[in-house]
């Protein structure tokens, strides 16, 4: 054995939620490469070859169980990747309570144990969450399926930046308990990413941030260069990273905060709660 086998995942099975495409697609055809054995859920076909495929539906807690009992442990692996955009129909659900559910179940039946990790795909979309925690805070304590959809639906913040910016809080604040139970848990936040969806929501998606990358002569980011990240903080290689929200967007927002690229001072300051 060597150092660098701590960033593999030989002999370890990494559930990949909403693995089917984009980032998660990626983030399972690496963790293949990285000698995984892979697990992927998702409501759409799961086209991997050596991959598991478990249906589910992150809108119904009924299916959530069902693929949680049709998923066989240990998992010492669980990227959280499913998510859709504003205008769907239980987005609430799918971007967030639907996940917690989800681990929750899976830490309850004793497939996630100590030695775990998860990793959450959030969005630049929910950087301003520290800004908004305390209006957070009543959805953290509402660990339930109902109640937690219960709490989007009340508010009218069934919508992707409320779900993104309850992931990123969520995170942080399950830093102190999941490692009490020896789980690590950490979320990147990607920049514009060329993923399906965002192909769906071009002009804004994959519009925001095109004159920064036009100056600094990158392009936009590829589902894998996000997979790279999200599944190397679920590596042993990153045991002491825990309760973080990685920024994953070419170095646009902190470009901005610092006033380095003045054109995105504004919008970064408000995306992140420091306007």
């Amino acid at each position: 054995m060597s150092h660098f086998d701590a960033f593999r995942f030989d002999g370890k099975r990494v559930l990949v939620v909403g693995g089917a495409t984009g980032m998660g697609a990626a983030a399972a055809e690496l963790a293949l490469d990285a000698g995984a054995e892979v697990v992927v859920m998702d409501f759409a076909e799961v086209a991997l070859a050596g991959a598991e495929a478990i249906p589910v539906n992150l809108a119904e807690k009924a299916s959530i169980d069902a693929a949680v009992e049709a998923c066989s442990g240990p998992v010492h692996a669980l990227l959280a990747c499913a998510g859709v955009a504003d205008g769907t129909p239980g987005i609430e659900r799918i971007n967030f309570v639907g996940h917690r559910h989800l681990i929750d179940r899976m830490i309850d039946s004793g497939k996630l144990g100590r030695g775990a990790a998860i990793g959450f795909i959030s969005s630049a979309a929910g950087l301003g969450w520290e800004s908004t925690l305390e209006e957070f805070r009543e959805l953290l304590e509402t660990p339930d399926f109902e109640g937690g959809t219960a709490w989007f639906e009340k508010r009218e913040k069934c919508n992707y930046m409320a779900t993104k910016q309850a992931v990123c809080a969520y995170v942080a604040s399950q830093a102190f308990p999941m490692l009490k139970r020896g789980i690590r848990i950490n979320a990147i936040c990607p920049g514009p990413t060329d993923t399906p969806l965002a192909q769906a929501n071009k002009e804004m998606w994959l519009g925001f941030g095109a004159d920064f990358r036009a100056e600094t002569g990158v392009a936009t980011s590829t589902p894998m260069d996000q997979a790279y990240p999200l599944l190397f903080l679920c590596s042993d290689a990153a045991v002491g990273i825990n309760g973080i929200t990685l920024i994953t967007d070419q170095g646009y927002m902190m470009s901005g905060i610092t006033g380095s690229f003045p054109a995105a001072t504004m919008i970064s300051r408000v995306l992140m709660g420091r306007s």
